[in-house]
């Protein structure tokens, strides 16, 4: 053997001892571990490169930053949601569903809340002439906080909205995640700063270059208004999401108006989320009556749909939502309907849809039909191919871009929120999604599901055994990845 062929069998050797170290000296799941240990092995050099931005987990002083900010004043929170239910709701009280709140609730950090007026927003542009509304109508606090908030049209329509209000002397607190948000420099934001407006990229994206971790994001899309009106959902603020970019068309998404105690909690964990991220204390949030008002239960008469909160993040050991999620799926006994527009779920994932199926459960899912990312769109197709062939009904919608996350479960309860069905949602993303236990919201999904399928083709076997072997291959290959995508 010749010079430079012992030295590139030594760095095979020294490869493949680190890569065994670096992927087994921290607890994660299975197939994350072997989807590390394959892109280390095969990409010797350039492999650890990606690792250390892709893979390594949260910096201490980010976990540091998140864990102390349990809870900003729940207890005081909770004494302002009128007449909080013991039970799901007046109209059903069922012990499955009592099951599923408890769960949800079994940290203390997500009780049931009553009193909600609830309403449901499907296309971009009435989405942000409502929630542009209630911010020009707003008198004290605007608490806003995005995955992408993008400088184009309507970024700078929204900028310019809260640059008036703080103009007014409304107070403007706005996170953002800058891996999200093209073109949302410093320099953007200082003329709302100039104002009196306060805005903060979220902690996990702070200092990328010094932390160098690009794996994990702030995912949750909150809006909170005078601690009275709350917004969350799939929309991001961007011109994609009004349908304006041709790369995907019309954009399908589902966000929600919450007018009710649920603000509450949605001002709650936005107010986590920003002391989080905060660089000086004097610049902490604290638990004031104006944050979070007394709202008084005459105030909704006609308001009675019970929802909890639920918020989850990489912070945590346990991946809490993903399991609330599952187990609120295993309470179907007619349909479980569920939209997402990345489907790579884990073992346990389709565990429970399997077990709903098997159990003579409707089981549908519907995904977009064209890419926003590559890769997981390939192993989306691959996961829905296998789906397909277990039983499960995979709708392909073909009406432009489909982003909603919302699962339906028989005629009782619903979601709506910003998990997606995939590895990244279930373990690197902090979200927070809505959980309805209510009959007419969950109808109104259901209704918006069959609507949906009006433009939207299901997934055959014949169409299956119809694609490329390139196309499998590619497939095949991202769903190997999938864990790490």
């Amino acid at each position: 053997m010749t010079f430079w062929q012992y030295v590139w069998q030594f760095i095979i050797i020294l490869n493949t001892l680190i890569a065994f170290y670096i992927v087994f000296r921290r607890p994660r799941s299975i197939a994350t571990t072997l989807a590390w240990l394959l892109v280390l092995l095969i990409f010797p050099i350039g492999g650890f490169i990606v690792y250390s931005f892709f893979g390594r987990g949260l910096a201490q002083e980010n976990l540091f930053a998140i864990n102390t900010q349990k809870h900003i004043g729940l207890q005081n929170v909770q004494d302002r949601i009128p007449q909080v239910p013991e039970r799901a709701g007046v109209t059903d009280t069922s012990d499955d569903y009592q099951i599923l709140v408890d769960y949800l609730n079994s940290k203390n950090d997500a009780p049931l809340s009553k009193n909600n007026t609830i309403k449901i927003f499907t296309d971009g542009q009435a989405k942000f002439d409502a929630l542009f509304a209630d911010i020009k109508a707003a008198k004290e606090t605007i608490n806003v906080e995005y995955y992408s908030f993008i400088n184009d049209q309507i970024g700078n329509e929204f900028l310019s909205l809260l640059e008036q209000k703080a103009l007014e002397g409304v107070e403007v607190h706005l996170i953002y995640d800058p891996w999200g948000s093209p073109g949302a420099k410093k320099s953007w934001f200082e003329p709302l700063t100039k104002l009196g407006g306060k805005v903060l990229p979220f902690v996990t994206s702070q200092d990328l270059i010094k932390k160098y971790r690009l794996n994990y994001h702030l995912h949750r899309k909150i809006v909170v208004i005078d601690g009275r009106i709350g917004w969350t959902g799939g929309f991001n603020v961007g011109d994609q999401y009004l349908g304006k970019k041709k790369k995907f068309g019309y954009w399908r998404d589902t966000h929600v108006r919450i007018v009710g105690s649920a603000s509450l909690l949605l001002q709650e964990r936005f107010m986590m989320d920003w002391n989080a991220s905060i660089v000086k204390p004097e610049q902490a949030l604290v638990f004031e009556d104006r944050y979070f008002p007394e709202l008084q239960e005459h105030n909704f008469t006609e308001a009675n749909v019970p929802t909890q909160i639920v918020s989850d993040g990489p912070d945590e050991d346990e991946e809490f939502l993903k399991n609330g999620m599952s187990r609120m799926m295993l309470l179907a006994r007619q349909k479980l309907w569920i939209q997402t527009p990345y489907l790579v779920p884990d073992d346990a994932m389709i565990a429970t849809w399997m077990i709903a199926v098997r159990s003579g459960v409707d089981v549908r899912i519907m995904i977009p039909n064209m890419p926003d990312h590559p890769f997981i769109y390939r192993a989306t197709q691959y996961y829905a191919n296998q789906l397909t062939k277990l039983g499960i009904k995979i709708y392909i919608y073909e009406n432009g871009f489909l982003h909603a996350k919302t699962v339906v479960v028989d005629d009782g309860i619903s979601s709506i929120g910003t998990m997606n069905q995939d590895f990244r949602s279930y373990m690197l993303n902090f979200e927070v999604n809505a959980i309805f236990y209510d009959q007419e919201v969950t109808t109104e999904l259901q209704e918006v599901f069959i609507e949906d399928m009006k433009h939207s083709t299901l997934l055959t076997k014949e169409i299956i055994n119809k694609q490329s072997r390139w196309l499998r291959l590619k497939q095949q290959v991202s769903r190997l990845l999938s864990p790490i995508l």
